[in-house]
């Protein structure tokens, strides 16, 4: 709707994950660096998690793009609560077999001569596995399993897990301790900055053929900042509805309070309790993944070599202006959590709600 109004050449704000509008923040360029260092390293697992609307799926796709088919042959499979022998199931579907009536001994001796035969040609396998949260343990057990295939000294398949932070701790409980010795390199994707929340917002205009109509305040990128804390599939929903109430409107300048009139209206669909609590959550995200922690995740079995891949001073950038910037960023997460939590308390119901969800 907006779109011919604006003059753009199409959805900038699409809630599907699309790679051509892929932006790198400095999370995002380095969970991209780890897959890259994963397909140089040849074996093991990569293990990639992040919130969800983090950009975890927009991340894959756009390394797929990447991929020298000459070199590998990719299959991404979006898992849900499988077992082990739905999981050797999927995994041989997804590669292009068909396991229709097989056992699971023969199953495996199909996918073994596949990765055989893809061996004789010089290539790989490559198994993205998304939401590998919902894994049932014996299925990861499984993808382990697989992971023990070599051919002339080269492992033939390698497994991607990206995953919502419940896989982390999936992947510490103790019967997970073989499939830790085979993880290379771990890396939680968090939240963008508050610079990084424009520059991805003007990202993805610009993709669009943005022409600056319409212009943003600086002040309009604190709010939508400080609304969504950075996630990319908040800052989408955000932007979607404030360019449609700006055509309703036929605004061409965002402020401030503009910004706040969608998110009063987002909040009051949701509810006065859902929309604080709504605020809560997202700012607490903020707060459990700041924007000071950009590190992989450390394990007793991660090799300090696989800890950070293509470094570069860029990636550990600690000046003072740097630091300032992000502990004003903390401050001001720290006055908006004081502001939500006065909301709570002079809202008669929310001992009630409160109560009720954690019996849920």
């Amino acid at each position: 709707m907006y779109e011919s109004f604006y003059q753009l050449t199409g959805k900038p704000f699409q809630l599907n994950p699309d790679p051509t509008f892929f932006y790198g923040s400095r999370g995002h360029k380095r969970a991209l660096a780890y897959l890259q260092y994963g397909l140089y390293q040849g074996e093991g697992f990569i293990v990639i998690t992040g919130d969800v609307g983090a950009g975890k799926t927009t991340l894959v796709r756009s390394l797929l793009q990447q991929l020298d088919e000459t070199l590998f042959v990719a299959a991404q499979l979006v898992s849900t609560q499988l077992d082990a022998d739905d999981m050797l199931r999927s995994v041989a579907h997804a590669f292009g077999l068909s396991p229709r009536g097989l056992d699971k001994a023969q199953i495996l001796a199909e996918i073994e001569q596949f990765l055989r035969g893809l061996g004789r040609e010089r290539k790989r396998a490559l198994l993205i596995v998304d939401e590998a949260q919902n894994l049932a343990p014996r299925a990861v057990e499984e993808l382990r399993m697989l992971s023990n295939y070599q051919g002339s000294g080269v492992a033939p398949m390698q497994s991607f897990l990206i995953g919502q932070p419940e896989l982390r701790q999936l992947m510490r409980s103790p019967d997970m301790q073989q499939l830790r010795q085979r993880v290379i390199a771990s890396y939680h994707l968090g939240p963008m900055d508050r610079d990084e929340t424009e520059a991805y917002v003007k990202h993805r205009l610009a993709h669009v053929g943005w022409g600056s109509d319409p212009s943003f305040e600086a002040s309009a990128f604190d709010a939508i900042h400080a609304f969504t804390s950075g996630i990319p599939r908040k800052i989408n929903t955000l932007c979607n509805r404030l360019l449609l109430a700006g055509y309703l409107s036929e605004s061409h300048r965002f402020t401030a309070g503009d910004v706040d009139a969608v998110t009063a209206e987002i909040r009051e669909e949701l509810g006065n309790e859902d929309g604080v609590v709504y605020q809560l959550r997202a700012v607490t995200e903020m707060l459990q993944h700041p924007v000071v922690s950009h590190e992989p995740l450390r394990t007793e079995t991660t090799p300090a070599s696989a800890e950070r891949p293509h470094a570069s001073p860029a990636l550990a950038d600690t000046s003072s202006a740097t630091l300032e910037k992000r502990v004003v960023s903390l401050e001001k997460a720290m006055l908006t959590t004081l502001d939500v939590l006065q909301r709570l308390v002079a809202n008669g119901d929310f001992k009630q709600r409160a109560h009720a969800e954690s019996d849920a």
